[in-house]
Formats: structure tokens, sequence, C-alpha cells
């Protein structure tokens, strides 16, 4: 038999590995969840066990700096499965009925990185042009809001993250003296002067405020058009409204709302509260300023060539996203093959470089459908809408507006989406809701998911993607920073939204 000494070694070795460098005090709160889970499970039922475990879950999501949330929300999610919370089917089911979101973050953002020169040679034309902050965080939220019209939230996102991690690389580089010719881990601040640090963490608290403006903007743009957000598609189909009148029925609601968002991020800049309003260091512009005239000077035929191809492939990708002639997963993958092609990067490690940051997003969000598929399964918010639909009148839209926000703070909104979706068709079959009333129901609906889910990264996909990103860490953004730095937009837009139900739908 083995000795203590023995054991002891094996032991130490198990807690060392278990969670990777998480700190000792997380790895013994997901130990304690994954022992008291059954316990509630089997004792309480599975209604309690339920929102233990979406709280447990949201845990892990905020400590996403402490460790990535894929391991320990896995392991609580393949338990929840294991003693019967949730079947393999059902988490099936809901990955079959998410497949474009799975599509859009395999191949899209993959393509998307192919794209990075010309995003970068515009973006730092912009960045450097522009030399007013609120200037710059109003060009940043409406582009992104513009942009998410037309094209999904996530690939918006994605695009933002891609110029924004390039912008820092540069200054990093250039801040840790490295030469040009060298690989550079960006990751790592113990080669920058400690002249350049205070620069270092002005320019981290500059790129927050700029990426927390565009992906606000995303759910401000994405709100209004029928492509904009997964859930109205599905709105839309159910109401029968094409292109122009799905624009024309919510904009009573997203109009508003796009303007308060807008005049927010002007308010925010100037008070320079919540995280907001700091200022591009005179040295940070310099050597990006310098980087810019380096490219300029050095870019040749070769390069020109490969920025106007990227040109053309970038109008062609906005022309198929807005007509949508195919799922844009699959327009992703048809970018990705366009982009390689003509632009000579046909190695197999080049091209798998560009699929390296969304991946471990796309199985985080594979698991977090495992929750999902719980939450539908024991019906944790039957009891809400029940309540909800017990309004009548011109109440009940604005409880709807409200019960569809709070549950999209805290879970996925086209999961909420769908099922208040159900709810109201059953209502109207009952009798209970009249055609205008539900008409005015999709639209409170769609407003209620879109609008307060900014508050968290777990309702908005880009919010979740944006915390999990490789940029997250760099510019120092933890989800409590986050929700922190999101706060007076959701307080605000939720506001204007309420408002915007209750008296102009």
């Amino acid at each position: 038999m083995p000795s203590n000494n023995v054991r002891g070694a094996y032991g130490w070795a198990l807690t060392r590995s278990f969670l990777g460098a998480a700190p000792a005090w997380y790895k013994a709160a997901i130990v304690g969840f994954l022992v008291v889970n059954p316990v509630i499970f089997f004792s309480f039922g599975p209604f309690i066990a339920g929102w233990i475990l979406l709280i447990e879950f949201i845990f892990t999501l905020a400590m996403a700096l402490k460790c990535y949330p894929l391991g320990p929300g896995g392991l609580l999610a393949l338990e929840a499965i294991a003693i019967g919370m949730a079947t393999p089917d059902a988490v099936y089911n809901e990955l079959v009925h998410n497949i474009p979101v799975i599509l859009l973050l395999m191949f899209m953002v993959a393509g998307v990185f192919f794209l990075q020169e010309l995003l970068m040679f515009l973006f730092t034309h912009i960045f450097l042009g522009v030399r007013s902050k609120i200037g710059l965080s109003l060009i940043f939220t409406f582009v992104a809001a513009l942009l998410s019209a037309f094209l999904d939230a996530l690939t918006v996102t994605a695009v933002i993250i891609a110029v924004v991690g390039g912008l820092y690389a540069v200054y990093h580089k250039a801040a840790s003296c490295a030469r040009d010719d060298e690989d550079h881990d960006r990751r790592d601040d113990a080669g920058i002067h400690e002249l350049s640090r205070a620069d270092l963490d002005q320019f981290r608290s500059y790129l927050r405020n700029l990426m927390m403006h565009a992906v606000v903007g995303t759910a401000l743009g994405g709100m209004t058009t029928l492509v904009g957000e997964p859930q109205n598609l599905l709105l839309a189909h159910a109401a029968g409204w094409h292109f122009t009148e799905f624009f024309l029925r919510v904009a009573p609601v997203s109009i508003p709302v796009l303007i308060g968002g807008l005049l927010t991020c002007v308010l925010l800049e100037r008070v320079a509260w919540f995280g907001y309003g700091t200022k591009l260091p005179e040295g940070v512009r310099q050597v990006l300023e310098d980087y810019e005239g380096e490219q300029r000077r050095k870019r040749g035929a070769s390069a020109n060539l490969k920025l106007a191809i990227q040109g053309v492939i970038a109008v062609l990708l906005v022309a198929a996203l807005a007509f949508h002639v195919a799922e844009i997963g699959l327009i992703g993958l048809a970018l990705l093959v366009v982009a390689t092609a003509l632009t000579g990067i046909v190695e197999e490690n080049r091209i798998g470089h560009a699929f390296t940051e969304a991946l471990p997003f796309t199985a985080l969000l594979v698991v977090f459908f495992a929750v999902i598929a719980v939450i539908d399964e024991h019906q944790l918010f039957h009891p809400i809408m029940n309540w909800v639909f017990s309004f009548r009148d011109g109440t009940r839209l604005g409880m709807v507006y409200a019960a569809n926000g709070l549950l999209s703070v805290i879970s996925d909104n086209v999961f909420v989406a769908t099922v208040y979706l159900k709810e109201v068709k059953a209502a109207v079959t009952a009798g209970a809701v009249s055609p205008t009333e539900f008409q005015q129901l999709i639209v409170a609906i769609n407003a209620g998911t879109n609008i307060p889910s900014v508050a968290t990264p777990n309702g908005q996909a880009a919010f979740l993607f944006l915390l999990t990103s490789a940029l997250a860490p760099l510019i120092r953004l933890s989800y409590g920073r986050m929700v922190w730095m999101a706060l007076p937009y959701a307080v605000i837009l939720s506001l204007v939204g309420l408002l915007s139900v209750v008296f102009l739908l």
C-alpha cells in the first residue's frame, strides 16, 4: 500500500492541478458547489437546485479573470446532467436550436481575423485623427450600433476586439523595447519601463472606455432591425413582419433608446463617472503615430494590393450579411476561404491561429446551453411569467418588458424571448390577448430582451464574448468592472425603454 507521504504527495499534486493557477479559495468554492448540489437536488427538488446552479454558473462568469469559466462551469453542468437535472438530449436540442450562433463563432470570427490589416489601417486613422475623446467615443458607439443593425453583434464585437487588441499590442511592444522581428507576449509586463507603466495603465483605461461604449452600441443597434439579434428574427417570424415593418414597429422604442444611449455616452465622458473619461496619454499617441507613419513608409505594392483585396472582401461581406444571402456562419466560412486564398495564406498553422480566439468561447457557450436546458426542463422562470400575465391592459406591456429585462440580465436573452413568445402565443390562442396587443407584446419582448440585458455579460452574448476574450485581461476588464461600467447605461436605457413601451406603443 502507498505510504502516507506518497498519498500526501499525490493529494497535493491533485490540489495544484485542479483548476490550475486559480486561487485556493476559488477551488474550494467549486468543490463545495459540486458536493452540495446533489444534496440540494435530492433534498429540496429540481426547482431550488436549478436556481442554485444558475447562481453558481453566474459566479464562474464573474470570476472569469481568476479562472476561465469553461472548466468550473463545465463541471457544474456535467454534474447537473449526471444527477438528472437535464438530459443529454435536452442539451443537444438546445445546441441544435442555436447552431447559427455556433457557426457564427466558429467561422465569422475566424474570417474577420484575416481582415486585420484593413481594420487596423482604417481604425488607426480614426483613432489618431479624432483627438476629442467624446467625439471618438460617440463614433465607436454609433458605428457599432449601425453595423449591429445589419451584421451580428458578435461579428461587430470581434472586429472591434481585433482593432483594439492590435493597438494595445503596438504600444505594449514599443514600451517593452522589443525588436520588430521578435515574438512579443503582450500579456507580460516584465519588460515595461517604469516610466511607461503609468501610460500603459492609463491606456488600458482608455481602451476599456472605448470597448464598453462599443459593446453597448451593439445592443443599441441590434434591437432596431430584424437581423440585429437572433431573437428579433424569431419574433418577426411569429408576427409576420418583414424587414421594413419590423424597423417601423419597434422604432417607437428603439429610436428613443438609441438617442438615450448616445446622450449617455456624452454624459459619461464629460463627467468622468463609472470609470469613463480617461484621456489618451500623449506618449501613447506618439508611439501609435510613429507606428502608423512607419507602416505607411514600409507599405509597398504587395501590402497595398492586400489592403485593396481585403477592402473588396469587406464590402462583399457587408452586402452578403445585409441581404442575408446565407446563414451568417456560412458567410463567415466563405469570407475565411476567399480572404486566405487571395492573400496567400495557405499554411495550416496560420489558418488555425484564427480559431484560437473564438473556440474556447464556443465551448463555454455550449456549456451555457446545458444550464439553459436545466432552466427549461424545470420551468424555473414559469412563476414569474404567470405573475406577469396576471396583469391586464396597458400595465401588462410594462410588466412584460420589465420581466423580460430582469430575466435577460441573468439568462440568455434568446432563450427568454423564446419562452415568452410561447406564452404570448398560448394567450392569443386562448383569447386572453387580442391581435393588436399581441403585436405590442412582441415589441415589448424585443425591447425587454435587448435593453436591460446590457447590465451583465449573462444576457448579451457580445458582452460575454468580450469578457472571455484574450483582450479582457490585457485591459483589466473584469466581470465586476464590466457590470460597474455598464450600470449607468443599463439604468438610463432601461428607463427610456420602459417609458417608451408604456406611452409610445
